[in-house]
């Protein structure tokens, strides 16, 4: 299927940003949320990367992914380390849970793969409706300044039982007006020097103007926007900047 994060994908991803591989993110987050006394939401929690470790150190974290191998390769990471926090398989725009939270957190660029305006506006007004008042959103965005049309790359990953998994990616287009990218993967599976499964990616990603998305937050309610740089709290970006964080509050 040409989608993203499917059985392949989520392997891959699990293989090259295992549980506890942070880009500053998870040493981030749990200093932003160590006084959390509520339960926090993970969207787009994947592989667990980011939940595992908010869990074992005593916060309570629920997580969804659209993603149902994502979501097998979590509860697997989870039980693991003999956790079970609530899973469930479910869209950022569409998502409706029982309960509002004290936090939502997107760490590291998932929101961006709402590569759709109207899908992404409607994904910030369900996280605000699920917060509590005064509830926290942290969300990271990624700058996408080297992103070239037909430029290629390709990686490979040995597993556990000896196979291979090969990657080749190629940038197929950039949209100015729509703001975003578009890539597309083809995964392949090899055992003993036999291919025997292929997967095709189609990755879009968006892209956000700081100024821009600080508006956007603030028309669907949100207040007190902290901007960071590179996961230095109050850093506002700048050119060298690779990660955006905006943390805001449910008013």
């Amino acid at each position: 299927m040409a989608s993203f994060y499917h059985k392949l994908s989520a392997e891959v991803y699990d293989l090259d940003k295992p549980i506890g591989h942070s880009f500053g993110d998870v040493e981030f987050y749990l200093n932003k949320l160590q006084d959390c006394k509520g339960t926090i939401l993970e969207p787009a929690t994947g592989t667990g990367r980011i939940l595992i470790p908010l869990l074992e150190n005593g916060l309570s974290v629920e997580g969804f992914d659209s993603s149902s191998e994502m979501l097998q390769l979590c509860k697997k990471n989870c039980k693991k380390r003999g956790l079970a926090p609530k899973l469930i398989e479910a869209d950022m725009e569409s998502f409706s849970m029982e309960r509002q939270y004290s936090a939502i957190i997107l760490p590291t660029g998932s929101f961006l793969l709402l590569s759709e305006r109207e899908k992404s506006l409607k994904a910030l007004k369900n996280f605000y409706r699920h917060l509590n008042k005064g509830g926290k959103f942290i969300v990271d965005l990624i700058v996408q300044e080297d992103f070239k049309v037909g430029e290629t790359s390709t990686k490979i990953w040995e597993c556990a039982n000896g196979d291979m998994i090969t990657m080749e990616s190629v940038n197929v287009e950039i949209n100015y007006v729509h703001q975003y990218t578009v890539s597309l993967g083809k995964y392949e599976r090899w055992r003993n020097g036999s291919l025997i499964e292929t997967e095709l990616e189609h990755f879009p990603l968006r892209w956000y103007g700081v100024e821009e998305f600080k508006l956007i937050l603030e028309k669907v309610g949100f207040d007190n926007i902290i901007i960071s740089a590179d996961y230095c709290e109050g850093k506002y970006p700048d050119t060298n900047t690779e990660i955006i964080t905006f943390e805001a509050t449910k008013v």
